[in-house]
């Protein structure tokens, strides 16, 4: 007799809420690996002092240190009132990509809490010490108290984006490359999405921005600021290697219609040239993955990647315009992307949950 079938998220009501729906906390991981970000650890450290100062006068920021030692460095570097809104967890981690290998957080139909535990393989198999931290949602079982599903397939928190009603966008690049699910066709991934972050509708864009190690992950290139609207990355120059493939996600997400069958508002964001210039024996530097795409929703504020460009101030504006409720931090991220990723890849939401 075949085994039954395990419950799901969406067979129990659960569905992966929109990043702005009211979070409850940020999760981070404090940054330490000086192969990720080489010669700019210390950088990266004030990047992170700047994204938790922004983040908790609006919700608490939760955060994983290796030990009480690094705890008291990041007190000893806060105000009182942001270290009083910080809550330190003691696990030890090898890197900070927490929204890749970090708890997919989920709400239910009575706004209770559950997380999603996905395999996490650090990217297709690229970087064999970091597969470590796949353990890390599983650890925080104990702290969280919070039913944890295990879906038992690889996906990354940067993978996939959702509106909150009814809808996941991803890339082919990423969700279909043999290096992720190999045994997997695009319709089985598809009724993973479906069931375990209970959206009814998966929408497909092609390839991710040029430099991108994670293959093409939907956090550089397309994000939701409502349910109805799409902000999409596009490169203005023509001769940019970028430029062909976000024509093709832009057009793609012209034709593209939500749950209900109603076509998006799409709203285009320029890219910030070419950031990098070095190659090592291990990484290509030289075209990094810089993108404004990357920027984080939260309660009041939106942290949004800066890079010394003269986009700079146009992407600023152009957000504001649209989150005209929330204040825009424009973070310079350029020692942060030297890591591969910026302000969206190093945080996780955890929305507000009833607690009844």
């Amino acid at each position: 007799m075949a085994e039954p079938k395990a419950k799901t998220p969406a067979s129990l009501g659960f569905h992966m809420p929109a990043e702005w729906h009211p979070h409850q906390s940020t999760w981070l991981t404090w940054p330490k690996d000086p192969e990720t970000w080489p010669g700019r650890v210390t950088q990266v450290e004030e990047i992170y002092l700047q994204m938790i100062a922004a983040l908790t006068p609006h919700e608490f920021v939760d955060l994983l240190v290796d030990d009480a030692e690094t705890e008291q460095k990041v007190r000893a570097r806060c105000s009182a009132a942001t270290a009083a809104r910080i809550r330190f967890h003691h696990l030890r981690t090898v890197d900070s990509w927490i929204r890749d290998y970090g708890p997919n957080f989920l709400i239910g139909a009575n706004n209770e809490g559950a997380f999603n535990d996905w395999v996490f393989n650090a990217w297709g198999n690229k970087y064999e010490e970091l597969k470590k931290d796949d353990s890390i949602p599983q650890r925080l079982e104990p702290i969280l108290k919070l039913p944890r599903f295990a879906p038992g397939i690889v996906m990354e928190g940067g993978s996939i984006e959702v509106n909150g009603a009814g809808c996941v966008l991803t890339t082919e690049q990423c969700l279909l490359n043999p290096n992720r699910n190999p045994d997997f066709s695009q319709t089985e991934i598809e009724q993973y999405l479906k069931d375990y972050l209970g959206v009814t509708k998966v929408l497909w864009l092609g390839e991710g921005i040029v430099g991108d190690d994670t293959d093409g992950h939907i956090d550089d290139i397309a994000r939701f600021i409502a349910p109805n609207m799409i902000v999409c990355a596009v490169e203005e120059d023509p001769a940019d290697p970028n430029y062909e493939i976000l024509q093709d996600n832009l057009a793609r997400l012209r034709s593209m219609t939500d749950a209900a069958g109603n076509s998006f508002e799409i709203v285009t964001l320029p890219m910030p040239g070419v950031v990098g210039g070095t190659s090592t024996g291990t990484r290509d530097l030289e075209r990094l993955p810089a993108s404004y795409a990357n920027f984080y929703i939260a309660n009041s504020v939106v942290l949004a990647p800066v890079f010394g460009h003269p986009n700079d101030a146009r992407v600023v504006e152009t957000l504001q315009k649209f989150f005209p409720t929330r204040r825009i931090v424009p973070i310079n991220c350029e020692p942060l992307v030297w890591g591969m990723g910026t302000i969206h890849c190093v945080t996780q939401q955890q929305p507000q949950i009833s607690t009844d």
